[in-house]
C-alpha cells in the first residue's frame, strides 16, 4: 500500500472513531433532550430573572440539573451497554458521582453510566450457566444490589471529585477563549466537523455540560449555539437559491424550510460535499455568528435540539431575542455572501446532488460500521437478500423509520412517506424513531441498511425494509403501490 493510502487510511479510521464516540455520547444524551429543553423552559419562566418569577416553581430547577438529567443520562447509557439491568447498574454509580460532587454531572454520568453496565455486563458473562435453577432471581437481584453499592461509593470517592476538577478545567478553558474574545475561533473546528458528523462529540462531550454549567449560573449560555445556529447553513442554501445549477438550485428552496425551520441541519451537508470549497462558507458564517453572539451578549438557557428558529426562540431569555437574531442573521448573511462569491467565481458543473447526498450517507455510515467501503453491487445484492427473506406484511397499520437518534434524516424520510400515502388515501401512521424505542406494535420498519439488523434485534416482528437514502428511496413507492 502506498504511503498516500496509508495516511488516508489513518485519518479515516480517526475520523471514523470519533464518529463513534460521538454517536455514543449521542445515544445518551438525545433520548433525554426533552428533560433538558423542560429544565430550560422551567428555568427561563419562573426563576427571579425569568418571564414569570415564582420562588415555588423554581424549586423544580436545582434538582432537575442536579440530579435528574444525569440520572437519566446515566440509566440511557447503561442500557445502551447492557439492557434495563445495566441501566439501574448505570444510574446507581451515577447517584455516587452526583453526590461526590458540587456541580451539575454530566460528564460523570456518562462515565459512570456505561462504565457500571460494562461490569456488570461481565459479571453476568462470567456465572452464565453457572446458576442453578430456582435461584437465578436471587442471584441477578443480589449481585446488581451488590456491585452497584460497591460501584456508588467508588463513584463518590474517586469519579465525582475527579469529574469536578476535569469540568472545572474545561470550563476555565471556554471561560478564558471567551474572556480573549478568541471563542469564535471555534467554529474552525465545529463547521468542518460538521460536515464530516463529527458534531456530536463536540456538542454532547464538552459544550453542552459545560453550558448547562453556565446556564446554571447565569441564567444563559452562549455555548449552546455554537454548533446549533441555524445561520450558516441557511445562508449556503439561499446562496445555492440564486446562483446554483441545475437540481441542486430547484431543491435548495425546499431544504431552507426544513433546515431553518425544521432544525435538520443534515439538509445541506451534501450541498457542500458538491463544491467542498463551500467549507469556507461555513467557517466564515460561524465565525461571525459567534462574535455577534459575544458582542451583544446572546444565550440560550438550554440545549436547542433540533437546531430551529423555532427552538431558539423558545429557549432565549427574557430580553435575549435581538441578540440571538443578530447572531443568526450575521452568520446566514457572512455565509451567504461567501458561497454566492465561491458559486459565482468558480467553475461550475450540473452538481449532482443525489451523488453528494450518497457520499454524505457513506460518511455516516463509517461510524457505524467497521467495513464502509461497501460497493454499489454489494449493497444492492444485500438489499435483495434482505427483501427475498423478510416477510411481507398485508394488514399494515403504522409504519416507523429509525436511525440512531430519531431525528434529522429519519423525520424527513418520514415526512416524505407520509405525503405520498396521502397522496393516496392510504390509511396508515407514518413516524420515525431512535433504533432503541421503535414501537412493540410497529408493522414496518425502514431504516438504512447498515442499521436494519439492530432494528431487526429489537422489532423481530416487523417487516423490515433497507434503504440507502431517506430522502429518496424506490422502495417508497413499491410500498405504497403495494399497500393501495
Amino acid at each position: 500500500m502506498s504511503n498516500l493510502d496509508q495516511s488516508s487510511n489513518s485519518k479515516g479510521g480517526l475520523r471514523v472513531g470519533v464518529q463513534r464516540f460521538g454517536r455514543f455520547l449521542s445515544g445518551m444524551v438525545m433520548p433525554n433532550m426533552g428533560a433538558f429543553i423542560a429544565w430550560g423552559l422551567i428555568t427561563a419562566l419562573f426563576i427571579p430573572t425569568g418571564w414569570f418569577p415564582n420562588e415555588t416553581l423554581a424549586q423544580l430547577v436545582d434538582p432537575m440539573i442536579k440530579y435528574l438529567l444525569p440520572l437519566l443520562i446515566g440509566y440511557t447509557g447503561g442500557t445502551m451497554v447492557h439492557g434495563q439491568r445495566g441501566g439501574v447498574v448505570g444510574a446507581i454509580m451515577t447517584i455516587g458521582v452526583i453526590v461526590g460532587s458540587d456541580i451539575p454531572m454530566f460528564l460523570g454520568a456518562m462515565i459512570a453510566g456505561p462504565l457500571a453496565a460494562w461490569i456488570i455486563k461481565k459479571f453476568d458473562k462470567s456465572i452464565e450457566g453457572k446458576v442453578r435453577a430456582g435461584f437465578e432471581m436471587l442471584v441477578n437481584n443480589f449481585s446488581a444490589g451488590i456491585i452497584g453499592g460497591i460501584l456508588g461509593i467508588i463513584a463518590l470517592l474517586g469519579i465525582g471529585p475527579a469529574v469536578e476538577a476535569i469540568s472545572k478545567v474545561l470550563s476555565a478553558g471556554v471561560q478564558g477563549l471567551m474572556n480573549l474574545g478568541l471563542l469564535p475561533l471555534v467554529n474552525l473546528i465545529i463547521e468542518p466537523g460538521k460536515v464530516l458528523f463529527l458534531n456530536n462529540a463536540i456538542n454532547h462531550g464538552i459544550l453542552t455540560p459545560i453550558a448547562t454549567d453556565q446556564a446554571r449560573e447565569l441564567g444563559q449560555s452562549v455555548l449552546y449555539m455554537l454548533e446549533s445556529n441555524p445561520g450558516p447553513g441557511l445562508g449556503i442554501l439561499l446562496a445555492y437559491c440564486f446562483f446554483g445549477r441545475g437540481m441542486a438550485k430547484s431543491s435548495a428552496p425546499g431544504a431552507v424550510i426544513i433546515h431553518f425551520f425544521g432544525g435538520i441541519h443534515e439538509i445541506y451537508f451534501p450541498y457542500i460535499l458538491m463544491r467542498p470549497i463551500l467549507i469556507l462558507a461555513a467557517i466564515a458564517g460561524g465565525v461571525a455568528g459567534t462574535l455577534t453572539f459575544m458582542l451583544t451578549g446572546a444565550g440560550l438557557v438550554s440545549a436547542p435540539s433540533p437546531g430551529s428558529i423555532i427552538a431558539y426562540f423558545l429557549l432565549t431569555p427574557k430580553g435575549g431575542y435581538l441578540p440571538m437574531l443578530a447572531g443568526v442573521l450575521v452568520a446566514a448573511v457572512v455565509s451567504f455572501l461567501v458561497a454566492a462569491l465561491l458559486l459565482k467565481t468558480g467553475k461550475q458543473k450540473d452538481e449532482d446532488l443525489e451523488s453528494a447526498s450518497s457520499r454524505m450517507k457513506d460518511m455516516k455510515s463509517q461510524g457505524t460500521v467497521p467495513n464502509a467501503g461497501i460497493t454499489a453491487n454489494q449493497r444492492e445484492a444485500d438489499r435483495t437478500a434482505d427483501m427475498a427473506t423478510s416477510t411481507l406484511k398485508t394488514d399494515v397499520k403504522k409504519i416507523v423509520f429509525s436511525c440512531d437518534a430519531g431525528m434529522g434524516s429519519s423525520a424527513m424520510g418520514a415526512s416524505i412517506l407520509r405525503k405520498k400515502m396521502k397522496a393516496e388515501g392510504i390509511d396508515v401512521t407514518v413516524t420515525n424513531t431512535a433504533i432503541s424505542d421503535i414501537p412493540p406494535d410497529a408493522d414496518v420498519v425502514i431504516t438504512q441498511q447498515i442499521l436494519t439488523d439492530r432494528a431487526r434485534s429489537v422489532a423481530p416482528n416487523a417487516e423490515h425494509i433497507s434503504i440507502d437514502n431517506f430522502l429518496k428511496s424506490p422502495e417508497y413507492d413499491a410500498l405504497v403501490e403495494r399497500l393501495k
